[in-house]
């Protein structure tokens, strides 16, 4: 369905009229500095999205490890070690050309997510990441996050997801595997098959 160009939000006026004032608690929530409270969702969170931006586009990336692999450096700093990947660096690259950063922190079980906005720098200290190595290997780099605003998300859109409820899990086999979709994208350069055969593998031994 196409949507009807007349209908079409143009301007903040608009927007506001439509969906009205903010009520107090979604106001009260928002801080400029990591509260306790904050701190505890983020030790909490093993997973969390990274959103950048440059000239060239958007990124939303995500970033995984033991619960806390974001570090709460002190009540206005966040260190976010950045472990082997693909070494595309979109978020990387996007941050040398535009510091600000935000994060959304997921924890499996939990309704509620976890809002920070703030501006970054990369950072290669040896030391840094050396104390952020996991598996006996450090760091590849630490983005060193300045918080601007902190705030939680009701759990609302997780419980209309049903995010963490086992019966809504669907089987990997549902959907086209990695390899599958390589093959094609790639017009049969990259063999499908060989790529799903040896991940479980390549997986195991890249994971840090």
């Amino acid at each position: 369905m196409t949507p009807d160009p007349r209908y079409r939000i143009t301007d903040v006026q608009a927007l506001a009229e439509r969906y009205g004032e903010p009520g107090q608690a979604s106001l009260s929530k928002e801080l400029d500095y990591l509260h306790p409270h904050y701190q505890a969702f983020i030790q909490a969170a093993p997973f969390a999205v990274l959103a950048t931006s440059s000239a060239e586009g958007l990124d939303a990336s995500p970033r995984g490890d033991p619960a806390g692999f974001v570090a709460v450096h002190d009540a206005h700093t966040l260190m976010l070690p950045d472990r082997r990947g693909n070494n595309r660096i979109d978020s990387l690259r996007n941050v040398l050309e535009d510091p600000r950063v935000a994060l959304l922190f997921l924890i499996p079980g939990v309704g509620e997510t976890l809002r920070v906005n703030g501006r970054a720098i990369i950072s290669v200290d040896p030391q840094l990441l050396e104390h952020y190595a996991m598996d006996g290997k450090p760091a590849r780099s630490v983005m060193v996050v300045a918080v601007e605003k902190v705030y939680f998300q009701c759990s609302r859109a997780v419980v209309r997801a049903r995010l963490w409820e086992a019966d809504s899990q669907i089987p990997r086999s549902a959907l086209p595997s990695t390899g599958r979709m390589l093959g094609d994208f790639s017009a049969g350069e990259i063999d499908g098959a060989a790529y799903d055969r040896d991940l479980p593998e390549r997986l195991g031994k890249t994971l840090y």
